[in-house]
Parts: structure tokens; C-alpha cells; sequence
């Protein structure tokens, strides 16, 4: 649905900006340069909750206790530390994950059950859990509505800045408010998931019907965003919806769903291009159209191979409009067109037409692939079908960091 009937609004207050939810990021001592480590996120109520994971096989631990919970349908709290992603573990992971939980459902005085985990970091370290156990009473201490950016740079770890969107709707007569928070810089593959996000919503709706909305906007959102092409054994997205806003049970296939999964999808989309923008040494985002294809499926294989070329990322980084690399990328998607059909645009500039080159301004495409979104454009001239991926420039920094990324 478009955003300009729905009426969304942009909000401050990320994590925090629906009724009824506080969070805090304090110190525990897990990262190396005593930054903020540990966050919180709390419901002054019981909310529905969902959640998508990682493809991995490998999966960590607190993934594999947060998957259980969430199936219970729904919970109050979500722990998060970063510095250590505690997995790959052996049997000490489960234990340290539950410790986790249980040290901040005492100190908030709710059912252990109702706590959800999450960590990100170095995988294969056991995690010191008795830091994250003792600083918990400062993390409830801390928590408001107000330190939802304490909260979102608490999950970072390679991340350059912290990621936080808010919208706001009217649905039947009610403000409704959609916020969250997201870690991910390294990788960050399109298959669900790759990095970590937190979502709120005081909407009332069930759990049921909150799981085939977020698996929707993540279709549309994280699962069309490349970093690196490596998929993590941690992430997940979690969303909490406590009904704070006293709409009306909302309900599949109406239009009050619609409008719900509109203002959804728009904060997992604004998450998930912050991600992409803050790929390790990335110096600028990618942006992928790809239009006029057969079905919504070869759409997104297309753009997806596009923005997840190495080859045309390393170009974009050197500022070289080699469309042949979009057009091999192209080609190996597994998407259905007639090559010699393609045209391809960088920016407002072709650079390909049916399937071929053109003479092409290179100054003015050079001046295009210095844009912070670079722009690509592609019409298969198949179909009817679009879509959209996101990723960033392949750079010399990105070598360096992964390089010594335990040291």
C-alpha cells in the first residue's frame, strides 16, 4: 500500500517511541573499550511477540531459547549484550543464555518465560555471564523511554553509528506507533537473518497474525540487503506489539492489516538500508531497482545478484561504471529475461540498452557512482514485476577490519 495514503508519520524515539515500552544500554564490561554493552527493552505489559531467524544451520545459542519463547506467543522483556555472540559454546550456551533471562526477569519482577535473548559478537568464546548478571540491576535502573539511543548503541559491535526508526498511523481511529532498533554492519546476507532487530508497536494484535505481518516486511526489507554475503548464527528480528494504543484487535486480509504491515514494513525497510549504509568500510549505499520482470520472484533474484556482486561493489568503490558487471550479475541470478532485451541506468544516465552498450557521458556517470545513494536502474522489459535490494561499496577498509576483527 502506498505510504502517502496510509499517512505515516516519522517519529522520534526508536525503540521506545509506542506506549508502554522503556529501554536502557548500560556498561557490563563484555566489550574490550568499556563501551555500553547490555541493553534492555521492556513492556509494561504482556505483548504478542513474533519473530524471524537466521538460515544458518549453525544457530546460537540465545537464538535457540528465544525461538522456544516466542512460540509461547508472547513476552515482556528482550535482553541483548554484545561482544559475544555465545555460540558455538557446547552445552554451557543454553545455561548461560537462560542466566541471561532469568537475572532480568528477577529484577523485573516477571516470569522468566516472558524474557527473550539476543547477543552478537565473537562466536566460539564462552560468555563471562556473571558480567551481564551483575550489571542487570543497572540496566533496570536505567530504564525510560527517553534511553532507547542508549539502547541501540549498547547492540553495536562494528557498527559506525547507531540504527533507530519510528513511524506513526491511524488505524480505526487510534495512533499507532511502530519503533525500533537495529545492530549489523558485517554479515549481512539476504536470507533472514543476518544482523539484529527489535521492534515495537503498541497495536493490538495477536501473535499470529504479528508473525505473517513481520514475515511480510522482512521479505521486503532485511531479506533485500548484502553486505558481505556471509549469513550469521545470531540474528534475528524480533517484534513486541502490547496493544497499548487501544485499537481494535486488528485482523488478517483488512484493511486495517494493511495499513499496520504498510507502517511495518517502512521501519524494517529504514533498519534495513541503515545497515546496508553501515556495511564494515563502506563508504556509500547502493541502491538496486529492477523492473519489468516476469514475476515478483525473478525482481528480487535480480536485484539481489546486482547488489551482491562483489565485482560491481568493488567497482561502485572505484567509481567505474562497468554495467557489464550488473549484466553478468544478471545473468547468474537464476531470474527469467532476455539479455539482449536489459537496459541498465546509473543514476539518470544509460549505460546498456537491450542487452548492449550505448555512448555514455563517463564524466556524468562517474559523477552519479559518487552519489551517497548510488542509484542502478534495470528494466528486463519481461514483465510488469519490481523490486528493490540494498548494499553497499567493496572497499580496502572492508579487508582490514574482518583481517583483525578478534584482535
Amino acid at each position: 500500500m502506498n505510504e502517502i495514503n496510509v499517512g505515516l508519520a516519522r517519529v522520534t524515539g526508536g525503540v521506545t517511541a509506542a506506549k508502554g515500552f522503556k529501554a536502557s544500554g548500560v556498561a557490563a564490561g563484555l566489550k574490550r573499550n568499556g563501551q555500553l554493552d547490555l541493553a534492555l527493552i521492556v513492556s509494561e505489559v504482556p505483548a504478542s511477540v513474533a519473530g524471524v531467524y537466521t538460515t544458518n544451520l549453525v544457530k546460537a545459542a540465545p537464538l535457540e531459547l528465544t525461538r522456544q519463547r516466542v512460540s509461547l506467543g508472547t513476552a515482556r522483556a528482550v535482553i541483548v549484550n554484545a561482544g559475544n555472540a555465545n555460540a558455538c559454546t557446547g552445552t554451557r550456551g543454553i545455561p548461560d543464555a537462560q542466566a541471561m533471562a532469568a537475572a532480568a526477569a528477577k529484577g523485573l519482577a516477571i516470569p522468566e518465560e516472558q524474557v527473550l535473548v539476543a547477543s552478537t559478537g565473537v562466536i566460539g568464546v564462552p560468555l563471562p555471564v556473571e558480567k551481564i548478571v551483575n550489571a542487570v540491576s543497572a540496566a533496570v535502573a536505567a530504564l525510560s523511554r527517553e534511553n532507547h539511543t542508549s539502547a541501540a548503541q549498547a547492540i553495536m559491535t562494528t557498527d559506525l553509528v547507531p540504527k533507530e526508526c519510528a513511524v506513526q498511523l491511524e488505524i480505526q481511529n487510534s495512533s499507532v506507533t511502530i519503533g525500533g532498533m537495529a545492530k549489523g554492519s558485517g554479515m549481512i546476507h539476504p536470507n533472514m537473518a543476518t544482523m539484529l532487530g527489535f521492534i515495537t508497536t503498541d497495536a493490538a494484535i495477536s501473535s499470529e497474525v504479528l508473525q505473517l505481518a513481520l514475515k511480510q516486511a522482512v521479505d521486503d526489507s532485511f531479506n533485500m540487503i548484502t553486505v558481505d554475503g556471509d549469513t550469521s548464527t545470531n540474528d534475528m528480528v524480533l517484534v513486541l506489539a502490547n496493544g497499548q494504543a487501544g485499537n481494535p484487535e486488528i485482523k488478517p486480509d483488512t484493511e486495517e492489516y494493511r495499513r499496520f504491515c504498510s507502517g511495518l514494513t517502512r521501519v524494517c525497510t529504514e533498519l534495513a538500508k541503515m545497515i546496508a549504509r553501515d556495511g564494515e568500510g563502506a563508504t556509500k549505499l547502493i541502491e538496486v531497482q529492477v523492473k519489468g520482470a516476469p514475476t515478483r520472484r525473478d525482481a528480487r533474484l535480480a536485484a539481489r545478484a546486482v547488489v551482491g556482486s562483489n565485482l560491481f561493489k568493488a567497482a561502485v568503490f572505484g567509481r567505474d561504471a562497468n554495467w557489464g558487471r550488473i549484466l553478468c550479475a544478471l545473468g547468474y541470478s537464476g531470474a527469467h529475461f532476455d539479455p539482449s532485451q536489459a537496459d541498465i541506468f546509473i543514476g539518470h544516465v544509460q549505460v546498456a540498452k537491450d542487452g548492449g552498450a550505448v555512448v555514455f557521458d563517463e564524466a556524468k556517470a562517474t559523477e552519479m557512482l559518487s552519489q551517497d545513494p548510488v542509484q542502478v536502474l534495470v528494466d528486463l522489459k519481461a514483465g510488469s514485476h519490481t523490486a528493490t535490494a540494498w548494499g553497499c561499496d567493496l572497499t580496502y577498509e572492508y579487508v582490514r577490519i574482518n583481517g583483525s576483527y578478534r584482535t
